[in-house]
């Protein structure tokens, strides 16, 4: 069995991060790049790029599932149409994750600019009423969110921020950043989803196997 699992960056540390957090949930992942894309999904130009792109490699892989590793779903439901496979979004995961795991979360992003477009997939999936909020980092990349210390210190600001808001669990925004989950969680005292953790589990149920 085989999962492919598209990061729609060309960054080679996020890729090697959304391997290392799939790593757990069995050998089935086969973690690929757009070599071609941008070093981070910011704009909507860019989103709309990468959905074509993710369209396009899942056609000619012959896999049992396929993710879009990025939180803006960027292709999910045009690979939908095109395959008939199970398809999963690392948005739609965590965010159905956190629904379940929480009666109220909040979302830390990766810039201000991402999230009108994150909320209208929330609402999408009917769970816009249990957004405390979502809040940004400063526009830094997908790479550095997970791995600089001086980013880290902004995460932790705002988890701490959207836990005492009344949030019970804490959406990671971004692939880049799914090596943090456990550091936060323990830092927080609350539950913290990682998007690329959760579309593994996601897919895993769909296609019945266990962890």
């Amino acid at each position: 069995m085989r999962v492919l699992v598209v990061n729609p960056n060309s960054s080679l540390e996020v890729t090697e991060g959304i391997a290392s957090a799939l790593r757990p949930l069995g050998n089935i992942f086969d973690v690929v790049r757009q070599e071609r894309g941008p070093a981070t999904i910011r704009t909507d130009e860019d989103v709309a790029t990468a959905a074509e792109a993710f369209a396009s490699c899942i056609a000619s892989e012959n896999a049992d599932g396929y993710i879009t590793a990025c939180f803006s779903d960027p292709g999910l439901d045009l690979a939908r149409a095109r395959v008939d496979k199970p398809v999963v979004g690392a948005q739609e995961a965590a965010i159905l994750a956190a629904c379940a795991t929480a009666e109220r979360f909040g979302i830390i992003s990766l810039s201000e600019r991402a999230i009108p477009r994150h909320l209208t997939r929330i609402e999408a999936l009917g769970c816009l009423d249990k957004l405390v909020a979502e809040l940004p980092l400063r526009d830094v990349s997908a790479a550095d969110s997970g791995r600089d210390p001086n980013v880290y210190r902004h995460v932790l600001a705002l988890g701490e921020e959207l836990r005492d808001r009344g949030a019970g669990g804490i959406v990671l925004g971004c692939a880049g950043m799914a090596q943090l989950a456990a550091r936060l969680e323990g830092d927080i005292g609350v539950p913290v989803i990682d998007p690329v953790a959760a579309a593994g589990r996601l897919m895993l149920s769909k296609l019945d196997v266990s962890s």
